[in-house]
């Protein structure tokens, strides 16, 4: 079997609101096809004109080359042989960022079509799975007012779940507004709900963080996320080492080079790899294996459509220990149909996909309907 094409479709709702941090408003799919008809498909949560460009390139040199033809010609079962071939590949231009995300994307379709070819499921690939399901916890914005608050959380825990993720919004405006909105969550929630806190890198400095985290930990998150931007290791030590909250990042780092600083520099206690930026599924395992060595949390942050919700509970399948799996409950057409599946919650968890491949796959009509096509 050899691949005959690579695909990087760009995928947009109708109306796309820039101004939220809301990635499943779009998508970047990509889909490799081979000469024996199957194909596998994968997803990038990242900007999806720029992975497109380098998926597409053609090659310069031999350690500058688009990925596609790097891939055309070869065996799709070789994943990890070909990992390292885009790796070295895109080296001029990539090693980090988003040359690694369109890695990634190219990675979780190699392996959802090696599960395909063998007709088992991408966690068997893996080693064997060690779980059928995982509990979820909803995931979504932060609204603006404490009476929203309240209403977002109702609604999500009337719908089954036993754990409710809030962030970006207004967190980080003021330490007032933050502790009032988690403060209406908890009160909601009462004390049979998980609360989680994103601050979508909110915060600016350790002591005015470590005060406004004080005041959060009042009403008992599990974890405090992403409160600085992805390199200030120092202020993420400063404020692990200041609070018993844990921290959690990782949604922006990519390859595993990158956990271990922010483990080692970071001491950050949860670990957030995103299967779709920071290697895709064969980069996601050794940080995974990384997070147990050094007796780190693994949560994985998955946050776009059905393709990255699959892919990363192969992933939770496949893992020693899997705590949590984020699922993303925006009212977008790419989040909620993209795939025919639905991942149904049933007691506060959700079921891993048992078909070959990572067991989903794309509604040709949605497909259809946000296909962005050249020129528009």
């Amino acid at each position: 079997m050899q691949i005959t094409d690579v695909e990087a479709l760009i995928l947009r709702q109708p109306v796309l609101d820039a101004s939220v941090a809301d990635g499943s408003q779009d998508a970047l799919i990509i889909r490799v096809h081979t000469d024996e008809g199957l194909t596998g498909v994968g997803e990038v949560d990242s900007l999806p004109s720029v992975v497109k460009a380098i998926v597409d390139a053609p090659p310069s040199h031999s350690i500058a080359s688009g990925l596609a033809a790097l891939l055309v010609g070869e065996d799709p079962l070789h994943v990890r042989r070909l990992w390292d071939r885009m790796f070295r590949g895109s080296l001029y231009f990539g090693r980090r960022g988003a040359a690694i995300h369109a890695i990634s994307g190219v990675d979780i379709a190699l392996w959802d079509l090696a599960g395909k070819a063998l007709g088992q499921p991408v966690s068997t690939l893996l080693g064997g799975a060690r779980r059928r399901r995982v509990r979820a916890y909803a995931s979504t914005l932060m609204p603006e007012r404490p009476e929203e608050v309240r209403r977002v959380v109702a609604a999500h825990c009337e719908a089954g779940f036993t754990a409710v993720k809030l962030g970006w919004g207004p967190l980080g405006r003021s330490a007032r507004l933050d502790a009032d909105l988690v403060a209406a969550a908890r009160r909601e929630a009462g004390d049979g709900v998980e609360l989680m806190v994103d601050i979508g890198k909110g915060w600016s400095h350790a002591p005015d963080a470590v005060e406004r985290a004080r005041r959060m930990a009042e009403h008992r998150p599990l974890w405090i996320e992403e409160p600085f931007m992805p390199d200030q290791y120092e202020r993420y030590a400063a404020l692990a080492a200041a609070v018993e909250v844990p921290l959690a990042a990782g949604e922006e780092e990519t390859t595993v080079y990158d956990f271990e600083r922010l483990i080692d520099s970071g001491g950050v206690q949860i670990v957030q790899p995103d299967v779709t930026r920071a290697g895709g599924i064969s980069e996601v395992m050794r940080i995974a294996a990384l997070a147990g060595r050094r007796g780190r949390r693994l949560v994985p942050h998955a946050w776009s459509t059905g393709v990255i919700k699959a892919a990363t509970l192969q992933v939770l399948a496949a893992t020693e220990d899997a705590e949590w799996f984020e699922y993303c409950v925006q009212s977008t057409p790419l989040n909620e149909r993209l795939v025919s599946e639905r991942f149904p919650l049933r007691d506060g968890c959700v079921e891993i996909p048992d078909r070959p491949g990572i067991g989903v796959e794309l509604d040709d009509a949605v497909l259809a309907d946000c296909l962005v096509r050249a020129g528009s």
